[in-house]
């Protein structure tokens, strides 16, 4: 990779041409803009590196600079036939979200504690890791609870959209609406048992939600309304309950 070492050791998944791509990738970067990137690691299926190795995934790419604001901009292109996903973020700023427990939590702890370096001299990968797994440890119920209450709303909204759509024959865009309410519904699932997913396809089928039908959802989200309820957060309030968050 053009003289940077990565790290990475000899395995059969180095044989995926995305590897290939994402090391050039991080290579051109470092070499562009050495003073600003702090670490350059892989996140999604090949930082688990059990996927099916196809080489037709996209490559998600993260681009840690030392200050925000410097180094490339994001970009999502496609380079030799991959797809290739470019975060770039500040250390600070990364640290924060990593510390943040909020409605899309389950979507991107997996970002927090599953990537693999590229370029990482100084361990901060590890750092963000830790510093996740620390915030989890401290986490009250009643975090999770809230966060569950917030997406649940985002669930329930898309449900209510996706039968009013399909009640005009919008089949289509009813069709839309009833994947963001699986993938809504999936996110409550993971907040109130504190449980992860690598992106939004695992989500809906680790929660069983991915044939789910208008029927099903529905069920599915008046169930979570009533666990929200019994914890503390119901999803139904007063003028004053909203107006004191």
């Amino acid at each position: 990779m053009d003289g940077i070492s990565t790290g990475l050791g000899t395995g059969p998944d180095l044989d995926d041409p995305r590897w290939t791509v994402a090391e050039r990738v991080a290579g051109a970067a470092l070499r562009r803009f050495p003073a600003d990137l702090l670490a350059v690691a892989v996140h999604g299926p090949l930082a688990h590196g059990d996927d099916d190795g196809g080489g037709d995934g996209e490559v998600g790419l993260l681009l840690v600079t030392y200050r925000p604001g410097t180094g490339p901009a994001p970009a999502t292109r496609r380079v030799d036939g991959v797809l290739v996903d470019l975060t770039v973020t500040g250390a600070e700023d990364y640290l924060r979200q990593a510390r943040t427990i909020g409605p899309l939590w389950p979507l991107t702890a997996d970002r927090y504690v599953a990537t693999r370096a590229l370029r990482d001299p100084t361990g901060w990968l590890r750092t963000l890791r830790d510093e996740h797994l620390a915030r989890l440890a401290r986490a009250r119920p009643a975090e999770f609870s809230t966060a569950a209450r917030q997406a649940w709303y985002r669930g329930s909204a898309a449900h209510a959209r996706a039968a009013r759509l399909a009640e005009w024959y919008e089949t289509d865009q009813a069709l839309l609406m009833l994947g963001e309410a699986r993938l809504a519904a999936a996110t409550v699932a993971g907040l109130m048992s504190r449980t992860y997913f690598r992106d939004p396809g695992d989500a809906v089928r680790r929660t069983g939600l991915a044939g789910a039908d208008m029927t099903e959802v529905g069920a599915v989200l008046r169930r979570q309304a009533e666990e929200l309820a019994a914890r503390g957060r119901p999803v139904d309030g007063t003028v004053d309950d909203l107006l004191d968050g």
